[in-house]
């Protein structure tokens, strides 16, 4: 049996929202849902029971921070990531693609890879498929991450087909690369903003065989009209019985568009980085805990939310308090109240497909949701 399969339960057929489950060696979970990002093997400012406490099932790790520290060979003595870090639910790890290509000048890619600089000390660092892989592998990560290109955007045609032809060869040689069965390997669409790429991506990967497709590339500086545009297209093309993961996308309205696109999995540092800037996320909108409005707010940061903030009754005065006066508590207070918030607004999402009104959920949230400053 795969160690990844995706069981469809129902579709939204104005819209093509998903709800399913997908299962993995270390557990079950419903979707839609949100991934909390541990980057360097934490959840920045959490711990694993905490994680637990409100509802996370599966978390992501990154390759390229834990190739670089604490490296290889440590993580194959640790025994892998579950272990190392204590979490006993599912994993995913992104392949380091990402942030190899975002280091610029740093980096130079050729077929076999990509060479680049340590951002931590400056010294040569090699990343490839085939490494890539194996240090997925001793990550022991349940989903593991083909390591593809991620194109810039504005990015010209011709770059952006000559780098997804790249990416194509470099997902045959990481699925020739894996050798244990209890992870799975997802491909990745790239194709840049051109809709024939994108469909020369999908074709591609469904032609190598994968568990489950990520759409890679969006997010990246493009207007969210484009977005969604290019999402649409893409997720039509691929097949229904596989997991879709839309990867680095976390705002509220993003999550409703791309679960209104047929997206199953999303991930995103969104919440906890603005949770370090003091700030806080609701249905109506985020809350900036630093302004004068919460002196005297002694209400909670959202009614009716079941963070351990909200429901120990710590109220937003309080918390602008610690935020202003630098406190670490403030600061975990929200990071655990908008990891909740997303984690339950994903399964707000699947009730709401279940019971054949997502169409009135995503009416009613942007009828209410505003930015506030």
């Amino acid at each position: 049996m795969a160690a990844i399969t995706y069981e469809l339960i129902k579709k939204d057929e104005a819209t093509g929202a998903r709800a399913g489950i997908i299962h993995t060696p270390h557990g079950s979970f419903p979707t839609p849902i949100f991934m909390p990002v541990g980057t360097q093997a934490s959840v920045k400012a959490t711990s694993p029971d905490e994680l637990r406490d409100l509802g996370a099932n599966i978390i992501l790790g990154n390759t390229y921070h834990l190739f670089l520290r604490p490296g290889l060979d440590l993580m194959r003595e640790a025994g892998g990531l579950h272990k190392f870090m204590r979490w006993d639910r599912a994993i995913l790890t992104d392949s380091g693609g990402f942030q190899v290509f975002s280091l610029g000048a740093l980096r130079r890619i050729t077929e076999e890879g990509v060479e680049f600089r340590s951002h931590i000390d400056g010294s040569k660092k090699f990343l490839s498929p085939e490494v890539s892989i194996a240090m997925q592998t001793a990550l022991g990560s349940d989903i593991v991450m083909a390591f593809d290109e991620c194109v810039p955007y504005p990015a010209d045609r011709e770059y952006t087909e000559n780098s997804l032809k790249r990416t194509l060869r470099w997902a045959k040689r990481c699925k020739d690369a894996m050798k244990r069965d209890d992870q799975g390997l997802f491909g990745i669409v790239q194709g840049g903003m051109y809709k024939d790429l994108r469909a020369d991506s999908v074709k591609g990967l469904l032609d190598i065989d994968f568990p489950g497709y990520a759409v890679g590339g969006l997010s990246v500086g493009e207007p969210k009209d484009l977005m969604y545009d290019i999402l649409e297209y893409t997720t039509e093309l691929l097949p229904d019985d596989k997991p879709r993961y839309l990867m680095g996308v976390g705002t509220p309205d993003c999550l409703v568009e791309g679960v209104a696109r047929g997206i199953d999995m999303f991930d995103c540092v969104f919440p906890t980085r603005v949770a370090r800037n003091g700030m806080a996320m609701t249905h109506t909108g985020r809350l900036v805990m630093k302004n004068s409005q919460f002196t005297h707010d002694y209400g909670v940061l959202e009614d009716g939310c079941g963070c351990y903030a909200c429901r120990n009754g710590f109220t937003r005065a309080y918390i602008r308090h610690l935020v202003r006066a630098g406190e670490i508590f403030g600061l975990r207070l929200l990071t655990l109240h908008n990891l909740w918030f997303l984690v339950h607004f994903m399964g707000e999402m699947r009730e709401a497909i279940l019971a054949d009104r997502f169409t009135e959920f995503r009416k009613s949230f942007f009828d209410n949701y505003e930015y506030r400053k």
